[in-house]
């Protein structure tokens, strides 16, 4: 991917955060096939997807100069986050759960204050909860109590939230590994998740076409080109901006289930829009 100035590699990490946002909608529609046999073909559809972009921009001789660490880090980071994530989803409840995995923006932000050459502004810090409260909104509304027995599950949702903040935050000390490395990534994910799924799952198939063409979407959008766009944005552009405008995943997925029929609409999501856009409003000034 050619060089581009720090505003629009910016914007091309914010693609990643729209595509996230068709991640529950796909996978809705990719039922009854479970989680790391789902993960194990989104994760082959983004890998072929990387490999045929590699091969097409001739970049496979870079991937020669990159450690093998950085590929253990990288698959580390993509195939921990989703095991956290699913697991997390199953021993607790939905709503809490996501909401807890979801502090990773927030992560991103405080964390980026670490980062050589960035500095945190308090602006940054009340832009991050401004932005999270609008988050929890959407993702608590209508949401129950919460039992003893979800605290396990609660706790993997926060090394989840760990997970992808930290493996964003050390992929920008990795500036000078190509985004062709995330390839390596997600083909070492399909791998990885499709032996998890041979030891924990039953195997299942789509009952009809709408559920092959869900998981294609996911496998070439929210499992696959977003994390290529999401690397090239951490790494070049402004990781603060990016950690806080991320909120915006959770209000875009829900208008996107609400526009599929799948939700339904509610006030909720215009408070929730109003804190996001603030929140990431007062992060752009920050970084202004």
């Amino acid at each position: 991917m050619p060089r581009m100035s720090h505003r629009n590699a910016t914007l091309v990490g914010f693609t990643a955060v729209l595509l996230w946002s068709l991640l529950a909608l796909f996978t809705v529609g990719s039922a009854p096939v479970p989680p790391f046999q789902l993960a194990a073909m989104t994760f082959a559809v983004g890998g072929a997807l990387g490999l045929v972009w590699t091969i097409g921009t001739r970049q496979g001789r870079l991937l020669r100069a990159v450690r093998w660490q950085v590929f253990a880090f990288g698959t580390a980071g993509l195939f921990g986050y989703h095991a956290l994530y699913f697991s997390a989803l199953r021993l607790a409840p939905a709503a809490e759960a996501g909401l807890i995995s979801y502090l990773w923006p927030l992560f991103i932000v405080l964390m980026s204050g670490l980062l050589p050459g960035e500095r945190l502004k308090a602006l940054h810090v009340v832009g991050a909860v401004l932005a999270f409260a609008g988050a929890a909104l959407i993702v608590l509304r209508g949401a129950g109590g919460i039992s003893g027995d979800a605290l396990p599950g609660l706790g993997l949702a926060f090394l989840c939230a760990l997970t992808w903040s930290t493996y964003s935050i050390v992929s920008r000390r990795f500036g000078d590994v190509p985004t062709a490395s995330v390839t390596v990534f997600c083909l070492a994910t399909a791998v990885l998740s499709a032996l998890a799924h041979l030891l924990f799952e039953q195997t299942a198939w789509p009952a009809a076409a709408s559920g092959w063409l869900s998981i294609l979407a996911l496998g070439l959008g929210p499992v696959g080109l977003a994390f290529y766009t999401w690397d090239y944005g951490v790494k070049r552009g402004n990781i603060q901006m990016l950690g806080v405008a991320s909120y915006a995943a959770p209000l875009f997925s829900t208008l996107a289930l609400v526009a599929a029929g799948i939700a339904e609409p509610s006030t909720v999501l215009l408070i929730s829009a109003a804190l996001i856009t603030a929140g990431a409003a007062l992060a752009a000034r920050a970084s202004a």
